[in-house]
């Protein structure tokens, strides 16, 4: 066994939960936690906080969550725990003064096979790009963003009927074995960082906006469908219809396509047997479940017993 080190984790969300569980049950010592402020959130604005302040108030490990990491309080306050090493996973971008601080280094576990998929949104992009394989990656920080030394990967299938919700929690199943392996081979000196190779065929994963989530009904039908799996269910797929001589936006949440010559232009929609589908260059998208304004998601049976399209009626690219 190799030897206990002192360890210091920072994250954010529900999906660094795993990971953070897999240091508490191990022979590593968790000195503290960094998560984000707590912030209001919700129709009531309630002070909701993050998924991973949780597990530390559940097993009383010692709690930081600064506004600003580069503050000299907050550097102090790391610095004492004496830290061998700090984990990060779905946390903001650290600044030297605080990756540079163990002395084994800050590692982070990020949610594709580095150098592809660099940026915030790697499962999302995986899926949309219609990627066979992703993977986890845990890496060592450094001054530019997921370009740091590759300590170990574990690749992972996409299957076909993958959304980003289900790629993302089987992700975070093997979440927990790759940081105590990486914890491990840095406790024994066996693990030695590679450097990422730079090539020209390196995918990015930009943050996701409106700009970037809407769905182009003149694209072909599967790489449709994949847009609309990589955004399930967050921040999810929309689109502008006009109906009855109104415009909405419409969010899209689940759809499969059939491959035939359409007789409609892109976009056209058709309601016919309790079924909604749309016109694209070489086939048809069915919607299996959307959301209108203000609404709940549906399946498009329900909606269709009470929300009539006209004959003309549109998804605007």
């Amino acid at each position: 066994m190799s030897k206990s080190l002192r360890v210091v984790f920072m994250g954010t969300p529900a999906f660094a939960v795993s990971g953070l569980q897999s240091i508490v049950e191990s022979q590593h010592k968790l000195v503290g936690i960094v998560t984000a402020p707590d912030r209001p959130a919700g129709r009531g604005k309630k002070m909701r906080y993050s998924a991973v302040k949780d597990v530390a108030l559940e097993y009383n490990i010692p709690l930081y969550q600064p506004e600003k990491l580069s503050s000299l309080e907050t550097v102090t306050q790391l610095a004492a725990l004496n830290a061998d090493v700090f984990v990060v996973v779905a946390f903001r971008m650290l600044p030297k003064v605080i990756w540079e601080l163990p002395k084994l280094g800050t590692f982070n576990l990020h949610a594709s096979l580095l150098p592809q998929y660099r940026g915030a949104a790697p499962i999302h992009w995986s899926i949309i790009n219609g990627e066979q394989a992703s993977g986890l990656t845990t890496f060592l920080i450094d001054d530019k963003i997921d370009t740091g030394a590759i300590l170990l990967q574990k690749k992972l299938d996409i299957l076909p009927e993958d959304t980003m919700g289900i790629l993302s929690e089987r992700m975070q199943t093997h979440a927990g074995e790759l940081i105590i392996a990486t914890l491990d081979g840095l406790a024994s000196g066996t693990l030695k960082p590679i450097p990422q190779e730079e090539t020209e065929t390196i995918k990015a994963a930009p943050k996701l906006k409106r700009e970037n989530t809407q769905i182009d009904w003149c694209q072909p039908g599967q790489h449709i469908v994949q847009f609309i799996r990589g955004l399930n269910p967050f921040p999810t797929a929309w689109t502008l219809m006009e109906n009855n001589a109104e415009t909405i936006q419409v969010k899209i949440h689940d759809a499969h396509f059939v491959s035939e010559t359409p007789k409609e232009k892109p976009g056209h929609i058709t309601v016919k047997n309790k079924e909604l589908y749309v016109s694209v260059a070489d086939g048809y998208i069915y919607i299996n479940k959307l959301q209108l304004p203000n609404k709940k998601s549906m399946e498009t049976r329900a909606l269709l017993n009470g929300f009539m399209f006209s004959t003309t009626a549109r998804f605007i690219s």
